[in-house]
């Protein structure tokens, strides 16, 4: 019996940029980070269907340190491959966004498993993002990266350079080559080179990131060009079609299975409404299938240009893995692998599992908005509705004390239900959010409220699309709805710098700020996501 259509997208939340690769019967998809550690999610697949998080392989300081780094820097695009018995992952870090410069570093780490202990970077070049790798027929290597063009009334995007590298030496040979201006469409990037019945076909993602995204396919008989356009337009694009549930389509890679049937991955977003454009899961990736015409050009399943928000399975064998777990208890000496925490490669500063037995502890450090040691631990939002909750053991001295549970999209966009106290050791309650302000202004929507001077309080988040509602309990029985409903809207893509300047998505966690430079701790018992709650989870 075959199974029934695959719903889009196949990694919901916050996973965009894929890039997918085959070895065996196994699949592995790669997915840009920004400014969230470890870098790099990869998830495997032996069926295209069912999607398991198999590592994060940038996860100590000599293979990425973002301290610092901007909101939506960091990780961007990463290339997995496989060759010469090992993969190789490409990936770009990202040192300044706002301006005419980038700063952009791209560097290759390999590794014979998917899990295993990646080797340290080498350092390919820093003349634009989004590098990939294609390992040709011959043994030869190439690199590929969009150049970015910082000169007056240029666009940035000055084409997709390609240059030969030599894993022997672990250096790029000769000078780069620009070997594609892109379409009329402009700002080309995201480039994957392959070779196919003596083509050598270029995919890249056009349009910018936001509601005019898509992917270009070009071809040529030559690696290094000239490269012709294919002549039905874009290969995947929604942004004639505002109505389709999937937009801002593009920048994705394809695969083939074992049996022969093609797929290609995208990244997308999934708005709120097609009349109200806001996307607070972020960039999404979804599956596309595909077929090669008999111009030898690569089409939809559907032969149109449109993503489809269900595809036809593969014909392979079903595997599907263990739920993912969705309730947390603290009780293991590792975090669980669905959280992850901002920039700094020395979690060790920012938390421990083993200070108290049983709880995640976080250590106070800088404020929510700081890009440097902010105390967060947090998960994706990967429903439009959904619950969350947890429970805090804080003793706050100080205003500047303060701990709890965030829904947290940037420095720029959060909404924060804290505890904190006064010198007199009084606790209490409140609310504190960044509605996508320029000027980061934090802004304090609800008056305090008093707690007891002592104990847990247990915190809940309860997302309803575009509405965030808090409520608070002292014994996880009886709880109190606070009466501020907030605009969750804000929390998403398209807020703020708009989509253009935000790439990555909503996560909801735990937090701890300690003003005063005396790093006071909060303990955590537990963290819940449930995405079964209230309103539509589509």
């Amino acid at each position: 019996m075959r199974p029934g259509p695959i719903n889009n997208p196949i990694l919901p939340g916050f996973n965009p940029d894929p890039s997918i690769v085959r070895v065996g019967d196994d699949f592995y998809i790669a997915t840009s980070t920004f400014e969230w550690y470890p870098g790099v999610q990869i998830h495997h697949s032996r069926d295209l269907i069912h999607w398991r998080l198999a590592s994060r392989p940038l996860n100590r300081p000599t293979l990425l340190d973002m301290t610092g780094e901007p909101d939506s820097c960091g990780v961007w695009a990463p290339c997995l491959t496989y060759a010469d018995g090992k993969f190789w992952l490409i990936y770009t870090d990202v040192k300044r966004f706002d301006g005419n410069f980038k700063d952009t570093h791209n560097y290759l780490t390999t590794c014979e498993t998917i899990d295993g202990s990646w080797t340290d970077p080498v350092y390919l070049n820093s003349s634009g993002f989004d590098p990939s790798l294609f390992h040709d027929d011959d043994g030869r290597k190439w690199l590929l990266n969009m150049i970015w063009d910082h000169r007056p009334e240029r666009t940035f995007f000055g084409g997709i350079a390609l240059q030969e590298y030599d894993p022997e030496a672990k250096a790029l040979l000769g000078k780069p080559v620009n070997i594609f201006k892109g379409s009329e469409l402009g700002f080309t990037e995201g480039p994957h080179l392959y070779k196919r019945n003596g083509y050598y076909y270029l995919l890249t993602a056009e349009g910018g990131t936001g509601y005019t995204h898509a992917m270009t396919m070009a071809r040529s008989r030559s690696i290094t060009g000239p490269f012709e356009l294919d002549p039905a337009g874009h290969f995947v694009s929604a942004k004639d079609n505002p109505e389709l549930s999937l937009q801002r389509c593009g920048h994705g890679d394809w695969v083939e299975t074992p049996s022969g049937e093609f797929y290609a991955v995208h990244l997308c977003s999934r708005p709120l409404a097609h009349d109200n454009r806001f996307s607070p899961l972020g960039r999404e990736t979804a599956l596309q299938k595909v077929f090669w015409n008999q111009d030898d050009w690569l089409r939809l399943d559907n032969d149109q240009q449109l993503p489809q928000a269900q595809v036809s399975p593969p014909k392979l064998k079903l595997h599907p893995w263990p739920n993912q777990r969705t309730h947390f208890y603290f009780t293991e000496s590792a975090l669980p692998e669905v959280f992850q925490w901002l920039r700094t490669p020395y979690p060790e500063k920012l938390f421990s599992l083993s200070d108290r037995p049983g709880h995640l502890r976080l250590y106070g450090r800088e404020s929510l908005g700081s890009l440097y040691h902010s105390s967060l631990v947090a998960m994706r939002q990967t429903t439009l509705s959904y619950c969350a909750q947890t429970c805090v053991e804080f003793a706050p001295e100080s205003f500047q004390q303060m701990a709890g549970l965030v829904c947290y999209y940037n420095s720029q966009k959060f909404h924060y239900l804290y505890l904190s106290g006064d010198d007199s050791g009084q606790r209490h309650l409140s609310i504190m959010s960044c509605l996508a302000e320029l000027s980061l202004t934090a802004h304090f929507p609800l008056d305090p409220i008093l707690l007891p001077t002592t104990g847990t309080v247990h915190l809940r988040a309860q997302v309803t699309r575009d509405t965030l509602i808090f409520s608070y309990s002292l014994d996880a029985q009886q709880w109190r709805e606070l009466p501020v409903a907030l605009d969750y809207r804000l929390l998403s893509c398209e807020a703020g710098k708009g989509e253009g300047a935000s790439f990555t998505g909503t996560f909801v966690g735990m937090a701890c700020q300690d003003l005063t430079g005396s790093k006071l701790s909060a303990d955590f018992s537990h963290f819940l996501y449930d995405d079964t709650t209230r309103g539509s989870n589509t």
